[in-house]
């Protein structure tokens, strides 16, 4: 069975819907552990809730974020962890991490990428501030450079004429947690191939 560790800074809102699949027997996985650089991230608690490891690493613990990386991989590989999910972590990960889990690593970005790259509502903000009728999400795996790695999976979102950064927010996660599922489930059946720049879909989940 597929073992996934999440990286998490915030709520990790998209990672509820991993959780509802799996108990409800969509996806054949386990999430062994989830991992904060904030020691009051609500993402901890969520997995304590639901009976997952929940680890905090102090980044003041460690003297470069490569060394801080170095000890993320170790927590991982001790646990076996075949994909690692990145929702709402907000700290940059090292050549370290990308070189141990690059493409067994998908990041959730809440735009159509490569447009409006960022961080969280700031991204939602520069949506509406730019007049776009169509955001969206997008799935990708990790590379050294921020929200650059190749595409996984992509889901439209249309902007309503009386959109706020919340209700759009609210909008855009919905549609994260239904492509993060079904990414999960190619992952899972070895359906999602990367070449290069390029992710290649191999059928249908």
């Amino acid at each position: 069975m597929l073992r996934i560790g999440v990286l998490a800074s915030t709520k990790a809102t998209d990672l509820q819907a991993v959780i509802d699949a799996i108990k409800a027997k969509k996806l054949s996985a386990q999430i062994a552990c989830v991992i904060s650089n904030k020691p009051g991230a609500f993402a901890l608690e969520r997995a304590k809730k639901h009976g997952i490891e929940a680890i905090f690493l102090n980044p003041q613990d460690f003297s470069s974020g490569e060394k801080f990386d170095l000890q993320l991989v170790e927590e991982l590989k001790k646990r076996k962890i075949g994909l690692v999910l990145l929702i709402g972590y907000n700290k940059i990960l090292t050549k370290i991490f990308v070189d141990a889990f690059g493409n067994r690593a998908m990041n959730i970005h809440p735009s159509l990428l490569p447009s409006f790259k960022g961080w969280d509502k700031d991204v939602h903000k520069e949506v509406l501030d730019s007049g776009v009728k169509v955001t969206g999400c997008t799935l990708h795996f990790l590379s050294e450079e921020p929200d650059s790695g190749p595409i996984i999976l992509q889901k439209p979102v249309l902007v309503a004429e009386n959109e706020t950064v919340d209700s759009l927010k609210a909008k855009v996660q919905n549609a994260e947690q239904e492509i993060i599922v079904k990414a999960i489930k190619l992952f899972a059946k070895k359906k999602i191939m990367v070449d290069g720049k390029k992710v290649h879909l191999l059928g249908k989940c």
